[in-house]
Formats: C-alpha cells, structure tokens, sequence
C-alpha cells in the first residue's frame, strides 16, 4: 500500500493527517559510479555539468522549469509549484554536491515556505509549513533546489494518484493508466526526465509502488536509516523517505547525504556506496502473493527474468514461501491503516468543528474510517501483536533459509488503469482489489528492513514492471552494491517514455 506518516496523523493542525545494529563495512575510497546511459543526465551528470560550467545553476532550473509547464497539463504531477524561489536561489549561486540540480518534495511532508495539502480537500486553509524535517535540511545543504510539491493520494492512503483535491496524475508511459503512488506525483517527474531526482515516502510501499510502474530505481530504506521526524523503533514508526531516481548512484548519494549521522541513530551510517561487491549472494525467490495467489502472466514473467539474471551474474537462487500467515498479515495491516485514517479524521473534526463528510476527505478515507470505527479496542490490540509476531518471523527468515536477499514482485500486476483502484470506487469492491494488488511490500515498512524496486522489465506492451529485492534491516549497503551489478548487466535509464520532455 502507501503510508500515512506519524507527521500527517498527528502532527500538523489538518493532517491527514529491533534487530541489533549491523555494522557496514568501511568502504575503500570509491571512485566516481559510472554514468548509466540515457538521454538526460542524472542528479550526479547534471551537478558536474553545473560544476564543470556548462551551464549554469539557473539555466538548469530554467530548463526544469519550462518542462514543468510544458507537460503539467498532460501529467498534472506538481500541485504547488515555487518557480520563483527557486530561480532566486539557483541564481544566487547554490553550493554543495548537487548544486542547482531541480528538485520536488512530495506533499506528504512539510517544506519551510510551502503549505502542505497531503493530497485532501480538508488541508486547504492550512498555511505554508514555517518547519522542516532534517533531511529536507540536508537537501536544501546539498544544493538541490525545490521546484515545488509532487502530487500525492490523500494521506498517502492509496497505492495511487488520484485525490479528489488535485485530480489523476497519468502514467508517461501510458495515459490511461497510474503511475503508482503514494509518490506518484514525484515518479511521474523523473520518469518523464523533467527532473532527475524527486523526493518520496514510504509507509506500505509508496516509494516501490511508483517506481516499478515508471520505470525507476526505488529504495526503501531502514527504519530510523534517514534522519526526520519519524519515530525510530517499534511497527508504528513505520513511514520512511528516500527518493526515486533513474540511476542507482543518485539514490546512493542522496541516502548517503540525509542518512542519521546521530549517536543514538538506528545504525552506523552506510556512507556512499559506489559499486557492486564481488561477493555472490544466496537470493530466496518467491512469486505468491499475501493471499497466496500467483500475479499477472507479465509480473511472473517479469519475476522469471529477474531471477536468472541473478542466478547467470552467479548468485545463488533458491525458491522460498512467507514465514507467516499472509491473508491474515493482510487483513490485520487493513485495520492497522485504518486505525491512522481514524487518526486523520479525529484531526480534520477538532479543526472544523464537524465530522468529516465528503466535502473533506475521500470516500475510501471515509470507509476506513468507518472500518476502523467497527473495531472494539481489544481488536486492535491482537492486530498489533500479531504484526509483531510477523515482523519476527521476517526477520529470523533469513537465518533460517541462510539467504540474504528475497527477489519478488512489488505488485500483483503491471500499472493499472486510472479509475481501477481510485478512491471512488466503492469502497468493499476497492479493498477487494487493493488485498490482491498490493500483497507484497507492507512487511518491510513495519519490520522495518530496507528494499527496493529495480525496472528490469518491460512488457510487450511497452510497461515498465520493477522487481523487489529486499533484506534484513540496516542492509542498504548490500542492496545498493546489487543494484550497481544489475544496472550494468540490463541497463534501464535509456528507456524513455511516450511523454516524456
């Protein structure tokens, strides 16, 4: 699914809202990740060409910009835009290793000087956020310079883009499909090479969900692992933000830059991991859903081809099952969510004075709501022992098969039409889809372990399917060194959408 951050439930006026520490090793000193192939430099090409003086800061936001207006029409992926600012400050000469490279945050977070709507009807009176978030800190540190906020489903709630307040963000490599969410808005702009970066969440797979449907490189990373206002221990600290990218270095370089630094972090710092590692690894393939059912003909295709990539770079590849019941991890996330969106609506009541009706949240926003309004407090309180019960068993799965990666698909099926998992569709026929859709991802958010969806698969009709690898947490260094020897063996980064600038 997608994430309600412990910001948009609690945080903000209107919001809608342990494994021991594993020590990575010290990496030698790297030298420069190799530029992939592709028609428009990425965050670390385009910085050097800053650097270089090819062109200039604002004539890179320039160019950002006019690409903004130029498909906003046709992809409506930016819900506020700050072109202004953001010529003043590349024109003010920015510093630091992305210096004057565009950027967008994703209006699930607050960014000092913009308002943050979360994609709902019930934020509009909100005011521009007077505080940020630490990473958004080391952003702004690094020289990235915000275009404005991507779009985003309301609360982060649907795995895509089509809130009510800002209508459909379309797929660049199919109109009529979604491009995924929650960080649909963000996806849509790299994918679209309006951008090369773009910020994301991810509290059920909303970093994952969109990267695999346009065609990027998503990692997820380890609860605690970037440093913001999230909770650092225990299930309900389970939304974390990264990035999606087209290349693997920029995702490294920017974890390596945000990532907590702190005495008291989750984990040491991973650093910048700038290439794949000689050592092969045991690789647990599974295919089944959470409700033990097969995906799509194309995700299983998708899935086949990932996993004899894997097995021809010489890892070692064995079939594997989930450790726990998945039909009831399903159902008991469901009520998990639904308890945050009660959350929500308990906020936009206080603030208006009324319950919220659907002139303020959405019809699925409302059904949770009314799910989790069902539910006796004893109900939740199972719930919450047996997601811990699952994440314990996620965790010693490793061991005990002595694998170090699973592969697996992010989703049940390719991208699906705009409309098919929309939040108005009535909402028992959109939570029958969503428990087939959306059965893989959830578990890393509340064990807390990093992953990541890699685009290695394209299908006959032009889609982009990704494919997960994911591991114990504070394992980000492995999978970065993975995704390097992947991205060598079947580049991506040349495939360009149908709309793209």
């Amino acid at each position: 699914m997608t994430e309600i951050t412990r910001r948009a439930l609690a945080a903000a006026p209107l919001a809608l809202a342990a494994a021991p520490a594993l020590a990575a090793p010290k990496p030698a000193p790297p030298a420069a990740p190799v530029a992939p192939p592709s028609p428009w430099p990425d965050a670390t090409g385009l910085a050097a060409a800053i650097k270089r003086g090819d062109l200039s800061a604002a004539e890179a936001v320039e160019t950002a910009i006019r690409r903004c207006e130029a498909l906003q029409g046709t992809l409506n992926f930016i819900v506020n835009s700050d072109f202004d600012r953001a010529l003043s400050k590349a024109k003010a000469g920015p510093t630091g290793p992305f210096a004057g490279v565009p950027f967008l945050i994703k209006d699930l977070v607050d960014y000092r000087g913009l308002p943050t709507r979360a994609g709902s009807q019930s934020t509009r009176p909100l005011p521009p956020a007077t505080v940020q978030a630490p990473n958004c800190d080391a952003f702004d540190r690094a020289g990235l310079i915000v275009l404005g906020k991507s779009a985003t489903p309301e609360g982060g709630l649907l795995p895509s883009t089509e809130p009510v307040a800002t209508g459909l963000t379309h797929n660049p490599w199919d109109l009529t499909r979604s491009p995924g969410g929650s960080s649909g808005g963000s996806s849509v702009a790299v994918a679209a090479g309006i951008v090369p970066a773009a910020h994301a969440t991810d509290g059920g797979g909303s970093i994952r969900i969109p990267a695999s449907h346009c065609g990027l490189f998503g990692l997820k990373p380890s609860r605690g692992r970037v440093d913001d206002f999230e909770g650092k221990t225990g299930i309900t600290a389970f939304g974390v933000e990264h990035v999606v990218t087209r290349s693997v270095r920029d995702s490294a370089a920017l974890l390596a830059l945000t990532e907590d630094h702190k005495p008291d972090a989750n984990y040491p710092p991973v650093g910048l991991v700038s290439g794949p590692n000689p050592k092969r690894l045991r690789i647990g393939v599974m295919l089944a859903n959470g409700m033990g059912h097969s995906p799509t003909p194309d995700v299983v295709a998708a899935t086949d081809h990932a996993a004899k990539l894997v097995a021809s770079l010489g890892h070692h590849v064995d079939y594997v099952r989930l450790p726990y019941d998945g039909r009831q991890f399903i159902d008991d996330f469901l009520l998990f969510w639904a308890s945050g969106a009660a959350r929500s609506a308990q906020n936009v009541a206080k603030a208006y004075g009324r319950k919220p009706d659907d002139t303020l949240m959405e019809p699925f926003t409302l059904g949770l709501v009314e799910m989790a309004a069902r539910a006796k407090p004893q109900d939740l309180a199972q719930v919450l022992k047996r997601l811990e019960g699952d994440v314990a068993a996620y965790d010693t799965w490793f061991a005990a098969y002595q694998f170090d990666v699973v592969l697996s698909p992010v989703l049940s099926s390719g991208p699906p039409k705009l409309g098919e998992i929309g939040p108005l569709v009535p909402f028992d026929t959109l939570v029958a889809r969503l428990v087939e859709y959306v059965g893989y991802t959830p578990i890393h958010n509340l064990a807390g372990a990093p992953a990541m969806s890699v685009p290695l698969y394209w299908t006959s009709e032009g889609l982009p399917i990704g494919t997960m690898f994911a591991a114990r947490a504070g394992q980000e260094r492995m999978l970065f060194e993975l995704a390097y020897e992947l991205e060598a063996a079947s580049p991506w980064a040349h495939r360009i959408p149908p709309v793209h600038v």
